[in-house]
């Protein structure tokens, strides 16, 4: 079930067109009517920039009234099934999965933990494989993210 509303919010998100009001950087918070995200952009990457890739960012996102939250990449291009995607948070790691339904998203069953390591932590770096075998890496600051989790709380 949690895959399955983990889809369903990611289809609306992705329809949203949430790289838009994302920036390199900064963590932004957007509300709907039924849900609230705060997003950012990746501050670097080492894809080489001539190939082809979509928006990729990473949100942290919940349905108004309900305390869950949910971590969420969306990578830009479609992961390879199976590899795990490897998120590492300052000196701790925790791993991603994506889905046959939606490739270019990944999510983690320990989301309350990364939050958290997301709180304390300065620098993410999320290391996937494409469907055709490229290795990337892409950086996140942090900065800013505690303030802007704490709005998605109370606001949400």
């Amino acid at each position: 079930m949690k895959i399955f509303l983990k889809t369903i919010i990611a289809f609306f998100l992705l329809l949203s067109n949430s790289a838009i009001s994302l920036e390199k950087g900064t963590w932004s918070f957007v509300k709907t009517d039924t849900y609230c995200y705060i997003g950012s952009l990746a501050i670097e990457t080492d894809l080489d920039p001539e190939k082809n890739r979509g928006d990729n960012y990473l949100l942290v996102y919940k349905n108004i009234g309900n305390p869950e939250t949910i971590v969420q990449i969306e990578a830009g291009y479609d992961y390879k099934i199976g590899p795990e995607i490897s998120v590492t948070i300052d000196k701790g790691k925790y791993t991603f999965y994506t889905t046959e339904d939606l490739p270019s998203a990944a999510w983690t069953n320990e989301d309350n933990k990364v939050v958290f390591a997301m709180k304390k932590g300065l620098k993410l770096i999320i290391t996937g494989e494409s469907n055709r075998g490229t290795i990337t890496n892409d950086t996140y600051s942090l900065k800013g993210f505690t303030a802007a989790f704490n709005k998605l709380t109370e606001d949400c």
